[in-house]
């Protein structure tokens, strides 16, 4: 039985064109816009319309407006034909969508209904089962330092140290998470502004935790994300200087909070978005370009085809994702060396219920790319494909949730506005992802949904619970792949230990 071939850069290349084609992409958005809305308004909200009918917007403006000037050289009756006709297309495409997004009833021109804070109760539970996964949180966080401290002095005190040395330290052993000279990837989520993306807060707290290395930190930290060159806040994708942040200072965006490190220690920031479309070989290869890596279509039952990013940071250091550090000098890679903490925000999504820890992968491969080897990652995420993803590419080292700021609305998400969140004050941290996601999903978003009088199932991360839940089909797709990989994870409220601190 013969293997299907991996695609060949011409074919990349002309799949790349094709869904990059403004004139394509923005014709198919109005019609999409059109049918999938139909009449029902409140599907204007989601946002896959929102950027369809920013995209249609973009494709009138761009392709039916200027035509405009051309229509005086026709004879006057036949000018007045399609002057009406260009403009009334205009205007029931604006005046229509703006008219739609106002009446849905989750729309950003509604006024919120949601209170500023909801508290939560977090309670501490130990494993009757074994083996078990370790699972912090802290609530209650300050805006200082974002409950960082006390979240690495929580995970030490229950033997999974932070920093790896020998030195004196509270947050300190020799089998540590960080080594002095790592370099560390922060994965953040820069697809979308507002409340949708990682609180720059909470990375710049964890930033400056790496750096405190008691053993002085003199190695790497790079903030990075893929958002794909689509969708997001504009449309097209990722950005690390969003004008609205999920920050105390809204104004405070990735960009600016590593620009506040950049004098002192080498800490940069990474958009995959820029070559997500690229297709390139490894360094073992010799190609030194900034792309993605494409392996051959998986066999694996979540049927996701492996994607990964392979870059030079600011810094010049030749990365990738799933084999580590490349030493050109001696040929080969370090994998020890590469450190990946995940930090997701935790928040609905309207296909897929609820996003985290293991959903946060999305931005770690190429969903472009991997149409041409046969699958699209955004759909293998409900057959496990991001299990796959996280077991064939590179297993974070810690995930470190964010749940500051929540939105707990089951019709929303990814995009999250400031108006639809309420302040939950939270952080949670472990090594195992797929508990951390369910505990989460079950603890935090089901706790708000219910405070608010929501629906609650479409968060429930339990199969058991909730057997048609997107949610629950995903995460236990995900296990099984992680699990089948022989990585240790649980989806087992048995073999959880949550600790929880209060500030």
């Amino acid at each position: 039985m013969s293997c299907p071939r991996k695609p060949s850069r011409q074919s990349v290349r002309f799949w790349v064109w094709l869904t990059q084609s403004t004139f394509v992409v923005g014709l198919l958005s109005l019609i999409w816009f059109v049918l999938r809305t139909g009449t029902k308004p409140s599907r204007a909200a989601y946002p896959c319309q929102r950027v369809a009918a920013a995209n249609s917007t973009a494709w009138v403006a761009a392709y039916l407006l200027p035509l405009l000037p051309l229509a005086r050289l026709a004879k006057p009756r036949e000018w007045n034909r399609r002057t009406f006709g260009l403009l009334l297309a205009t205007g029931i495409l604006v005046v229509g969508g703006v008219s739609w997004l106002s009446m849905a009833p989750n729309s950003p021109l509604t006024p919120s209904s949601v209170p500023a804070v909801i508290p939560l109760s977090l309670a501490e539970t130990r494993a009757t089962a074994g083996p078990a996964s370790n699972l912090f949180a802290i609530q209650n966080i300050d805006s200082e330092n974002m409950g960082i401290p006390a979240l690495l002095e929580l995970m030490s005190d229950q033997g999974t140290a932070f920093y790896r040395s020998t030195a004196a330290s509270s947050t300190a052993a020799r089998n540590g998470l960080i080594s002095k000279d790592d370099v560390v990837i922060l994965k953040v989520n820069a697809q979308w502004d507002q409340r949708g993306g990682t609180n720059t807060d909470l990375v710049k707290a964890v930033i400056q935790a790496i750096v405190n290395h008691p053993d002085g930190f003199t190695g790497e930290i790079i903030v990075a994300d893929n958002g794909q060159a689509q969708y997001g806040a504009r449309g097209n994708g990722g950005a690390m200087n969003w004008r609205l942040n999920n920050a105390a200072s809204r104004a405070q965006s990735m960009q600016a909070v590593v620009d506040e490190f950049a004098s002192t220690h080498a800490v940069s920031t990474s958009l995959w978005d820029v070559f997500t479309s690229r297709l390139v070989e490894e360094y073992e290869a010799g190609d030194f370009s900034n792309g993605y890596v494409v392996e051959e279509p998986a066999t694996s039952p979540s049927g996701m085809a492996v994607t990964y990013p392979k870059f030079k940071s600011a810094f010049g250091t030749h990365i990738s994702f799933k084999h580590g550090i490349w030493d050109a000098e001696g040929e080969r890679y370090d994998s020890q060396k590469l450190k990946i903490i995940n930090m997701p925000v935790l928040k609905p999504h309207f296909i897929y219920g609820a996003t985290a820890s293991v959903k946060h992968y999305m931005g770690v491969v190429s969903d472009r790319l991997s149409w041409t080897a046969g699958t699209r990652a955004h759909d293998a995420v409900r057959t496990g494909g991001m299990g796959t993803a996280l077991a064939e590419t590179r297993f974070p080292t810690l995930n470190i949730l964010d749940a500051v700021h929540v939105c707990f609305l089951p019709d929303q998400g990814p995009m999250v506005y400031y108006s639809k969140t309420s302040e939950a004050g939270i952080i949670a941290a472990s090594t195992d992802p797929i508990a951390l996601d369910a505990w989460a999903a079950k603890k935090i978003l089901m706790q708000g949904a219910e405070h608010l009088g929501q629906p609650t199932s479409v968060f429930n991360p339990f199969l058991e619970d909730e057997p048609d839940g997107a949610f629950a089909q995903y995460l236990t797709a995900s296990f099984e792949a992680l699990r089948d990989s022989g990585l240790r994870v649980t989806l087992d409220e048995a073999r959880m230990n949550v600790f929880v601190r209060s500030l």
